[in-house]
């Protein structure tokens, strides 16, 4: 039995992994962590027999500890000591944002093997992240479906094959369009193709989402970003490729199903039987692909730029989109402010070197402080 923590179980991420589980003779959860839906937790610990649970807000952590018997952990700390007391073979991290950092560190400082759903972790810290797994031999499990991909392919390969990666991108709502200023959430929201929570789904609709996983496939697979490509696919049955040194490509398919890349995560280096629609080619009849739109979709373009800047650029970069999107989801700026906050801040911030994680938490915050200083001040366009 493999011994699984998993955090942000409330999330989408998190009840795929647990539906995984129970469909598994393999896995066996030892600790749940959620943010404030404490009673879907308790519903999740009692049908799994989870022991202990953490939930990030307080004032949930006291309702959910007085309507359960088992033990319940509060606030990030409490997060931090689940992992760290729970003598797991595995942590997924399912939390959404510059929160799974922390919970991150965590994991992989005790050595343990991390299911990685939290693109952040490494947005924000790749550099340091990577080397912490390396020093501890905590190995660096991939669970977005274009990572999971690159991982399977890459895998087969011997070193110094692999010339070049190209991850995918649907192009969200807006494929095609070159006007995005009277966009509203309702539209944004609506994914052709995926369905995920509200900061993720914006992302995949402005770009943004595509330029993090490029950063995040910098740090995971060390290529440099001149050997790292972006396509828009809209049927997203092809989740990455790889080139070859011989001329030839390799390439992932199947239908958009997270429980794919979040079953293989969970029991690597072994298959697991998932109920998902097998792949019909004939039924799909077209795959399409053509070069993103840098200039409507400035967002991608400024997650590559602060991608090949380093240091310091992609925690400011994800601290800045943050609370745009948050803003913009809430109706205080429109969309295309978005990418107009995160270059000022880009900009106001030049990238620096990068010691120790607690540089990157500084930054994080003083990036916040400036973004929410430029969403104040940008009208609605």
């Amino acid at each position: 039995m493999k011994r699984l923590v998993i955090l942000g179980s409330t999330g989408s991420i998190g009840v795929q992994a647990l539906e995984i589980v129970a469909a598994s003779e393999q896995l066996q959860v030892v600790g749940l962590a959620a943010g404030r839906n404490w009673k879907l937790a308790l519903e999740q610990a009692r049908e799994h027999g989870v022991p202990s649970i953490a939930l990030d807000d307080a004032s949930a952590a006291a309702e959910a500890q007085s309507a359960w018997s088992g033990r319940v952990l509060a606030g990030e700390q409490g997060i931090r000591e689940l992992i760290a007391e729970s003598d797991a073979d595995l942590v997924l991290n399912g939390i959404v944002g510059a929160a799974g950092l922390g919970p991150t560190v965590v994991a992989l400082g005790e050595g343990i093997d991390l299911a990685l759903a939290n693109k952040e972790s490494l947005v924000i810290g790749g550099e340091l992240t990577t080397a912490l797994a390396e020093a501890t031999g905590a190995r660096l499990l991939p669970v977005d479906s274009e990572h999971s991909a690159l991982f399977q392919l890459i895998g087969t390969e011997q070193p110094g094959t692999v010339e070049r990666l190209v991850l995918t991108a649907s192009g969200g709502p807006f494929r095609g369009r070159k006007d995005l200023s009277g966009v509203g959430v309702e539209e944004a929201l609506d994914h052709p193709t995926w369905r995920m929570g509200g900061r993720i789904t914006i992302d995949s609709a402005t770009l943004m989402n595509k330029g993090f996983e490029a950063i995040e496939a910098h740090h995971l697979f060390g290529v440099p970003y001149e050997r790292i490509a972006v396509v828009v696919h809209p049927q997203s049955i092809v989740h990455s490729l790889i080139d070859l040194n011989d001329g030839a490509s390799l390439a992932h398919l199947g239908y958009p199903d997270m429980r794919v890349p979040i079953s293989y995560a969970l029991h690597f280096p072994e298959r697991a039987d998932v109920e998902a629609p097998r792949l019909d080619l004939a039924a799909v009849g077209e795959l399409d692909f053509e070069p993103p739109d840098l200039e409507t979709f400035a967002c991608l373009r400024l997650a590559l730029e602060a991608g090949r800047a380093g240091g310091t650029a992609p925690c400011v970069l994800n601290a800045a989109d943050e609370v745009a999107v948050a803003a913009f989801l809430d109706g205080t700026i429109g969309f295309t402010a978005i990418a107009a906050a995160v270059e000022r801040v880009l900009e106001q911030m030049p990238a620096e070197s990068v010691t120790h994680f607690e540089d990157l938490f500084a930054v994080d915050a003083e990036a916040r402080r400036r973004t929410e200083e430029q969403v104040g001040g940008l009208a609605r366009v």
